[in-house]
């Protein structure tokens, strides 16, 4: 939306008709706002009465809401030079959110509470789902087996990481929710879309980044640049390096229970969650491969910004 010399960003929330949700992105968003950060995060502008969204009349129930337009752009798919860049800027961000009291309780669950956060996939329901496939995903036989064995691998490990250090985390750190300076493309000049910040498992947030690098033609590099940038800023305990292979295989198995979630719904019909378990399959193939690598290269990082 464009008005005089002034740009902003009309965001719709569709997945949700939460207000305690948005409220708490936002306000996490106006406590960030006040700090120096050498990137830019999203702004929410203030509606007449002060308030950061509205309810369409129209939009049965849908929230909205203005950003302040943030200047740059979305990396291409195969731009890797910015990777240091952001594993930096990541770390900035999970050393100021350590910090940031948003007065509002978190509504999304930590990564680790499964259950909760997905009712609807009970153990039977992902079983039955896994291993006796319904006909509209009965070529997906071999993938879903592997996704059993990753959930049923996770579930047996849970409990443990309760214990390691909690803090605010954005959660999901992507090449989507970024933006590049626009004319050095190996800066991040934002980071974007704040809606699952919760209180987690600290090392949850590399972790995340790091799950979406598996495959990436550039794989090595771009992991050593990320961790090489986030060490800068972060300091890991032993503790939680050791976690950071499980965490990237939970974030595999929640973003499977999210369509798992959807498709049952009735949200998405089934092709999109076809698509999702050849992925998704995939990635945790990959993840058993190359956890190994990963882990050394960021103890490695880590030591040497020590």
């Amino acid at each position: 939306m464009e008005n005089n010399a002034r740009h902003a960003v009309l965001r719709i929330y569709d997945t949700h008709r939460d207000r305690s949700k948005i409220e708490f992105e936002h306000a996490v968003l106006q406590k960030l706002g006040v700090l120096s950060l050498p990137f830019s995060i999203p702004e929410p502008v203030l509606t007449s009465n002060g308030g950061t969204m509205v309810r369409l009349e129209e939009g049965k129930g849908k929230f909205a809401c203005l950003f302040k337009y943030i200047e740059g752009d979305t990396p291409a798919e195969e731009e890797t030079g910015y990777f240091e860049s952001f594993g930096e800027a990541a770390g900035i961000l999970s050393a100021v959110l350590a910090d940031i009291n948003p007065s509002l309780a978190p509504v999304y669950r930590p990564y680790y509470e499964l259950p909760q956060a997905y009712p609807l996939c009970s153990d039977t329901k992902i079983r039955e789902l896994c291993m006796n496939p319904p006909r509209p995903f009965a070529g997906l036989v071999q993938e879903l087996k592997l996704l059993y064995a990753a959930y049923n691998q996770i579930a047996d490990s849970l409990a443990g990481l309760k214990e390691l250090p909690h803090q605010l985390v954005h959660g999901d750190l992507n090449a989507s929710n970024l933006l590049l300076d626009s004319s050095d493309h190996r800066q991040v000049a934002a980071l974007l879309d704040f809606e699952f910040c919760t209180h987690d498992v600290r090392a949850m947030e590399p972790a995340v980044v790091l799950s979406g690098l598996l495959g990436h033609a550039e794989e090595e590099t771009a992991v050593r640049d990320f961790c090489r940038g986030f060490s800068r800023r972060v300091r890991l305990s032993e503790a939680e390096i050791n976690a950071v292979p499980l965490l990237m295989l939970l974030r595999k198995v929640d973003v499977f229970l999210h369509f798992v979630t959807r498709y049952l719904e009735g949200t998405d019909e089934a092709h999109v969650l076809q698509e999702q378990v050849k992925l998704l399959s995939g990635d945790v193939f990959q993840l058993s491969r190359r956890t190994s690598p990963i882990l050394e290269i960021l103890r490695e990082e880590q030591e040497g910004n020590c």
